[in-house]
Parts: structure tokens; sequence; C-alpha cells
């Protein structure tokens, strides 16, 4: 028996279709377990006493969340399909382009019908990794956040005081934080005594104080081009505004960082993560989290590559074949893989001389960097299949002997 969910923020529209693709049932259900309650019900009373040979297959655009949890806790097999494809899938169900809640749900229904063998199963991750995924993402997004302020900072500078561009390298960091927020107008910023920037960066644990000090003031009491006073003030309420934003960011991912590593080391799998070059706590958790833990999931490195988006895709037609970049990916996972390749180059000789040989064929560096990504992909799933750490002559056998030559 077969069910379309086509889920909203406060109901889901249902639809329950036989083998043959015959409706069965239809229905609006609320969220929550009053819902899911009645979905129950509705099945119930579909299947009587067969209860116990009938496999219910669930397709639904997501993979997270209470109602996926309890589908899979009732022993539903629940698919979670791409709403790309959902798409796609509706397009060959008609071309008029209607569109309503209840005729997603049918696609969906008769989409796991007929291609559940070609649908991935939501992930029977541990609550572990689930954890950690939360922390991980909810760290990621603060950083993201940080960077989005910084840069709002930034233009806002450049736009009526310049000269803070020039003295203060790292905008988010704190004791720049500290001093824009004492002197948000260049008249007050060339009031700042050499006493009090040093004081700031002290509280900071900056080294070569005094010269940093009286770097800082010189540059704060440059010339340059400003704006009419009136303008300046308003700027300057803007400024400060993103200057508590920044400051608050800064303490909240110092704090999910600490929530980071303490999920991340209850992890089982946290030491064989950390064994790869190029992953720390944090990366190594962001790439946990985003693969999962469950081990049925990934049946062979090449799937695992291929949900990395890290390993190419062929286009051929006739005589014409070509291998492209994935572009539809998981943004973080990818965003952490390519880290993790680029801090590779220094933690392995062997990951160097692979990204050197690419280099060497003609290959860009986003292009070698992400090849070396896919490298380290399968390697990863190959110490997670096996439960070994990383080990450099078994990674690279070749290109141990190279480096030492």
């Amino acid at each position: 028996m077969f069910v379309g969910d086509d889920w909203a923020e406060d109901h889901h529209d249902v639809e329950v279709m036989n083998s043959t693709g015959r409706r069965l049932s239809r229905a609006r259900l609320p969220e929550g377990v009053a819902g899911m309650a009645m979905l129950h019900a509705i099945i119930g009373d579909l299947v009587g006493d067969d209860a116990d040979e009938v496999e219910i297959v669930v397709g639904i655009e997501t993979g997270r969340g209470p109602w996926v949890h309890a589908l899979v806790a009732a022993g539903y097999t629940v698919l979670a399909v791409n709403p790309l494809q959902a798409a796609r899938f509706r397009d060959r169900l008609g071309v008029s382009g209607a569109k309503s809640d209840a005729g997603d749900a049918h696609v969906l229904a008769d989409m796991v019908r007929t291609h559940a063998h070609e649908l991935r199963p939501v992930a029977g991750d541990s609550a572990c990794a689930e954890a950690i995924k939360v922390v991980a993402r909810t760290h990621k997004m603060m950083i993201w956040e940080r960077i989005r302020h910084t840069q709002r900072l930034r233009h806002a500078l450049l736009d009526y005081f310049p000269a803070a561009l020039v003295a203060f390298e790292d905008l988010d960091a704190g004791d720049t934080l500290e001093l824009l927020a004492k002197a948000p107008t260049p008249a007050q910023a060339a009031r700042l005594t050499i006493t009090q920037i040093s004081a700031v960066l002290r509280r900071a644990r900056r080294r070569n104080v005094a010269d940093k000090a009286a770097a800082i003031q010189a540059a704060l009491r440059s010339e340059h081009l400003g704006q009419p006073e009136l303008v300046t003030q308003a700027y300057a309420a803007s400024v400060q505004a993103l200057l508590a934003v920044l400051t608050v960011l800064n303490t909240q991912i110092k704090t999910l960082n600490e929530q980071v590593d303490a999920h991340f080391g209850e992890h089982p799998a946290a030491e064989i993560i950390l064994s790869q070059p190029g992953l720390g706590t944090v990366l190594g958790a962001r790439v946990l989290a985003e693969f999962g833990d469950d081990p049925d999931r990934y049946v062979s490195a090449k799937a695992r590559k291929n949900y990395a988006g890290t390993s190419p895709i062929t286009r051929a037609s006739g005589k014409k074949k070509v291998a492209l970049a994935r572009f539809v990916h998981n943004d973080r996972l990818v965003d952490a893989l390519n880290a993790q390749a680029f801090n590779a180059l220094r933690r392995s000789p062997g990951a160097r001389a692979y990204y050197d040989l690419q280099r060497a064929r003609g290959v860009g560096h986003n292009a070698a960097l992400r090849q070396l990504a896919n490298r380290l992909v399968g390697i990863l799933h190959g110490c997670l299949k096996t439960k070994t750490l990383y080990d450099e002559a078994t990674a690279w056998p070749g290109a141990a002997q190279t480096v030492a030559a």
C-alpha cells in the first residue's frame, strides 16, 4: 500500500493507493498527534486483519521532523523524495501546469508505487548523530550570519568611515567591535588615546600591543573623505546595531562550538573521523552530521561520493561525452569536504601529491580540490566500513614512494 504525503506547516494532504494505482483514500490531516492518529486509523481500516502482511510505503518531500520520525516509528517504509524529483514526475502525469496539494499527494503516492526502488529511504541515524546535526548546523548557520553582518558592517564603514577599514583587519574580532562601539564616528575615533586602544588589545590578548596601538591610532587620525555630520550620526547608529549583533553572534558561536565538541566526542565514529587528514572536531562533526551514521545507507564508496556531490556526472549524447561537476548537492556537506581537502594539502603528503598531479595535468585549483575531496570521501567510506583509523600508506600506496623519492 502506497501513501503520498504532501506536507505543510499545519496540515498534511495524504492519498492512499494500492499496487494497481487505484485510489483507496484521500484526506487532509492536521499536523501533530491528532493527525498521526487519523492517518493510522485510515491505514488500519484499509488493511484490516492483514496488517502484518501489508507493507506501507510513504512518500514525503522531507526526511526530518517529528512527523517523519513518527512514521518510521510506526513501522512504515518512508521514502524522502527530492522536491525536484517530484516536480519532474508531476510533469509526466500532466502537462497543463495544474497544481494542488491533493494533486501533489497523488503524485507522491504514484511515484513511490512505481519508483520506490530508485528512491532513498529515510536514514536510520542514531540519536547521537541527530544531536550532532542539530548543533553543527546551527553553529555553521551562526558563522554564515556573522559573515553577512560583517559584510554589512564593512559596507557601512566604507560609506562614512573608510579609515576604520585601514585600522582594523578583522572586523568581527572582539577588540575591533569594542573599539568601534567606543568610537563609532571618525571624530570620536580620532580622540582615542594609546592607553585606551592598548587596554582593549590586551583584553583581546593581542601581541605587540604597543606597535599595533600606534598603527591603529595613526590610521584613525588620518585624513579621509567623509559624510555630513547628520548623515555620520545616522551611520553611527546603524553601525552600533550591527556591532551589538556581531557581539552576540561571537558569544553564541563560541557556546555552540563547545556543544559541538561535547556531542561529537560521544559518537563512536569520532576517532575514525578525526584520524582523517584535514578534519578537526568542527569539520568532522559537520561531515558526520551530513552523512549520518546509518551503516546501511551507502552501499558503496561511489554511493557516498554521489551523495556528497564530489563525484562528477557524465552527459553522453551520440559521439559527445563530457564529465561535469555536480551543482545540485548538500551545500553544508560540500563546504565541509572542500575545507577538509584544502587542509589536507598541508597534513597529508599523499593528498598533496594527488592535488599536484591534477594541477600538472592542467586542472584548475577548484576542480583539483574537488577531485581530492572525492578521493578523501572514498577513503573515509573505507575507514568507516572496516572501522579502522586512517593510514597514510594504505590511503595513498603510490604517493608515499613518490614523495620519498
